[in-house]
């Protein structure tokens, strides 16, 4: 093969680490911001925030001096006349002291009382009260509180290590017996069941059960014996279940012999059980959202701002920037020189950051202001190819906007990808948002007869009358969306 030389023009994108770290930071939530800033204050000595800026000043300038300070420097002549008192008093008082006495024999020395009663309380009761967080934790600490047989105690404690998050025994009753049978040759499974039994009265009520069922009789049998409608509660529970499950009204009146007023109170009694006693107990702490926008409206006008208190405002330390000089190539300058001007990088990220969310929000607002005004039921539809266009971006940047960004608004907080959602062809030939018809059809079963529930065909045939196109499987997709059951499991008495 013949070696040739030959020449090409072309063109490619070099992402700079300054463009590297704007798009970083750009697709960052508002936690994972101040976290990032956070770590950028540690690293670089010349960041520096305008909180510890001001701080600083306030105390050096003593501008703002606190009241506390102030009375501190007012008081201290006399806190050391009072210093010189105590220990004049103290000298006195040690040398009135007999010798071969101590200061407990003349003087009450003082025991903070740890109970109002003068007794010490359970110090391992209020640990493990302090430190039950999950749900397993919580059980632990009923089981030391409960008296068990050493046996029974590590059989409890293997049935509890099977219960999951939502309360349930999970495990099998019959393995339990297998790994304890060893222990003690009289052991017998009624035994194991027993230990669970007691397990099922532990708090939260329903905790231990092996199913819905069981779950549910649990806790209606520790309602009190007066409670109305009881027994016949637990009799739908014990022995109808399955028609209770498929809510068939007819069946469940013609076999328990009761009228509809009777098995309207039972199903409310029910319904007011809770199904998964688990999460009564948090297993964590919870997540709470940070908005990144504010959206109000004044005199007629909806405005759109940055929350502050996620927008961290970041300068340049001045004292570190005046030592830099700029012939000078030692190693302490160039560490200063370096730094600088990653600071400088750093904040004009943060302010490019700003700006585009600020650019994204107003421009969402702008589309879908008839979802401020007038709820989900008029929000349009919206693609990022939209957004993109209106403000000369590339789809890429709005989706790194979009995503984990929040929108706090008189309706509620959002996230941004909420405003987008595909569109739905009307009969007029116009378009209609998807979370749009969503709304509809949350409005329409809300508004159902609850012994007449619409079904997915009844729905999208409304739909169709208001002149929105829509297919059953289309309404049903929706509906599951949501998490509304069917209309066979939403029939119920009034």
């Amino acid at each position: 093969m013949k070696q040739t030389l030959q020449l090409r023009l072309g063109q490619h994108l070099t992402m700079t680490p300054q463009l590297q770290q704007a798009i970083r930071l750009l697709q960052l939530s508002a936690l994972d911001l101040s976290q990032e800033v956070q770590e950028a204050l540690e690293a670089n000595p010349l960041l520096e925030s305008e909180e510890e800026f001001q701080q600083t000043k306030d105390v050096n300038g003593q501008e703002h001096q606190p009241k506390e300070l102030s009375d501190a420097s007012s008081s201290q002549g006399n806190d050391i006349n009072n210093e010189r008192e105590i220990q004049t008093d103290s000298a006195s008082l040690t040398e009135a002291l007999p010798v071969d006495s101590e200061w407990s024999d003349v003087y009450d020395s003082y025991v903070p009382s740890s109970s109002p009663l003068g007794e010490s309380p359970d110090t391992d009761f209020l640990l493990e009260r302090g430190q039950a967080q999950s749900l397993h934790d919580h059980l632990m600490w009923q089981l030391n509180l409960t008296p068990f047989s050493p046996l029974d105690n590590a059989v409890a404690t293997h049935l509890i290590d099977d219960i999951n998050e939502d309360g349930y025994y999970i495990g099998d009753l019959e393995e339990t017996f297998q790994a304890f049978s060893a222990e003690d040759a009289e052991l017998i499974l009624e035994d194991i069941e027993a230990v669970l039994h007691r397990i099922q009265d532990f708090d939260p009520p329903g905790v231990g059960a092996r199913g819905p069922q069981e779950c549910l009789l649990i806790q209606l049998r520790q309602l009190a014996e007066a409670t109305p409608y009881r027994d016949q509660a637990i009799e739908l529970c014990q022995h109808h279940f399955e028609l209770l499950a498929s809510q068939d009204q007819l069946q469940i009146k013609r076999q328990m012999k009761i009228d509809d007023p009777s098995l309207s109170a039972i199903n409310r009694l029910i319904r007011s059980l809770n199904p998964h006693p688990g999460s009564l107990i948090a297993g964590s702490e919870p997540q709470y959202v940070v908005p990144d926008v504010f959206v109000s409206k004044h005199n007629g006008r909806w405005h759109v701002e940055l929350n502050g208190e996620a927008t961290p405002k970041l300068r340049v330390n001045s004292d570190y920037a005046s030592l830099i000089r700029r012939a000078d190539s030692s190693d302490d300058n160039t560490y200063l020189k370096n730094h600088l001007q990653e600071a400088r990088w750093f904040i004009k990220s943060l302010m490019s950051r700003n700006e585009t969310i600020l650019r994204v929000a107003s421009k969402i607002v702008e589309y879908q202001r008839g979802f401020f005004e007038h709820g989900a039921e008029a929000m349009k539809p919206l693609v990022l190819r939209d957004i993109a266009e209106s403000l000369e971006m590339h789809e890429s940047t709005i989706s790194r906007v979009t995503t984990q960004k929040y929108m706090h608004t008189p309706r509620g907080t959002f996230e941004f990808k909420y405003f987008f959602s595909s569109h739905v062809s009307t009969s007029a030939g116009g378009e209609c948002s998807s979370t749009a018809i969503r709304a509809l059809i949350k409005k329409l079963i809300a508004a159902e007869r609850p012994n007449k529930p619409l079904s997915d065909n009844k729905i999208a045939t409304i739909l169709s009358e208001q002149g929105i196109k829509v297919a059953r499987r289309t309404v049903a997709k929706y509906r599951e969306s949501m998490s509304i059951p069917p209309s066979n499991e939403r029939k119920r008495l009034v």
